[in-house]
């Protein structure tokens, strides 16, 4: 089966690099910057920060369903990036990580969700999308339990 794995559009936050760290706290967020080459996993891109580049860490709302499982988390985002958005393509970021994988249906309600390694994901994208009931997928950070992508059947 055919997916797209996407990450987050760039213009809902290209206001927030040109704040202060001041004007940034009052929205939850805060600049940071890379001093691990794997810790810092942008999410409009989907590539990890280089050590020493600048990103934000902010609060996100990935999950606006009106059900029980709406949700936010923490995500990074890097100034000028382009938006991540393959059919059939696994970013590196998500090989190299452990990954939670959840199936929502239409009403943003969980059907099924799983963990697996990235190097293993598109059989579980197939295994969770067999299920016509599943409308679209949220990968996860399974350590940090942060959200990663969202994957579309293509």
């Amino acid at each position: 089966m055919h997916f797209r794995i996407s990450g987050l559009p760039a213009e809902p936050f290209a206001e927030l690099f040109t704040l202060s760290d001041q004007a940034l706290a009052e929205r939850r967020a805060v600049r940071v910057t890379a001093d691990d080459a794997h810790g810092y996993p942008c999410r409009i891109s989907l590539t990890d920060a280089e050590l020493g580049q600048s990103l934000i860490l902010l609060n996100y709302e990935h999950q606006p369903a009106d059900s029980p499982f709406r949700s936010t988390h923490a995500i990074y985002i890097r100034e000028g990036e382009e938006q991540y958005d393959r059919i059939d393509e696994v970013p590196d970021q998500l090989r190299r990580r452990l990954l939670s994988v959840r199936g929502f249906d239409e009403r943003g309600m969980l059907r099924d969700a799983d963990v697996v390694q990235g190097t293993a994901l598109e059989p579980l994208i197939d295994r969770l999308f067999a299920d016509d009931s599943v409308a679209y997928l949220h990968i996860h950070m399974a350590r940090p339990g942060c959200y990663a992508a969202r994957v579309d059947r293509a």
